[in-house]
C-alpha cells in the first residue's frame, strides 16, 4: 500500500484549529463550525461549537441529523438535555433548536437544514 498523499488527507484540531463562523438563513451568526470536507459550511460531517448562554436557529432537517456532544451541555427547545458522550439521531423533518449554559462541542453529520 502507498502512503496517503497530503492531497488526499486534511487534519484540523477542534482544540487548536480556527473555527469559521456557521450563519443561519437570514445570514445571522449560528455558532461556529470546523471542517474538513471542503463542502458547504456546517453541512456533511463537522465540529460545531456553541458559545455559552447561545440559541441555534430553528431549523427543519432535510435528511437524518446525527451528532456526538463530546463536551458541555445541549439542550432541546422541548426541554430533553442531552449530557456529553450522548450520540443521537434526529430523522428527516423533525425540527428543533438547542440551547447551551455553559458551551459545548459536537461531531455532526447533517445532509441539508432549512430555516423555519
Amino acid at each position: 500500500m502507498k502512503p496517503i498523499t497530503e492531497e488526499d488527507r486534511r487534519v484540523a484540531n477542534v482544540y487548536r484549529d480556527p473555527f469559521e463562523p456557521f450563519l443561519d438563513h437570514d445570514g445571522n451568526p449560528d455558532g461556529e463550525v470546523l471542517q474538513v470536507n471542503g463542502g458547504k459550511t456546517g453541512y456533511g460531517f463537522h465540529v460545531y461549537r456553541m458559545a455559552a448562554g447561545t440559541t441555534t436557529a430553528a431549523h427543519e432537517h432535510l435528511g437524518d441529523e446525527e451528532f456526538l456532544l463530546i463536551e458541555g451541555d445541549l439542550t432541546d427547545h422541548d426541554g430533553y438535555a442531552y449530557k456529553p458522550g450522548d450520540l443521537v439521531w434526529l430523522r428527516s423533518g423533525s425540527k428543533h433548536n438547542s440551547s447551551t449554559k455553559n458551551g459545548c462541542i459536537l461531531a455532526v453529520y447533517l445532509p441539508g437544514a432549512k430555516g423555519i
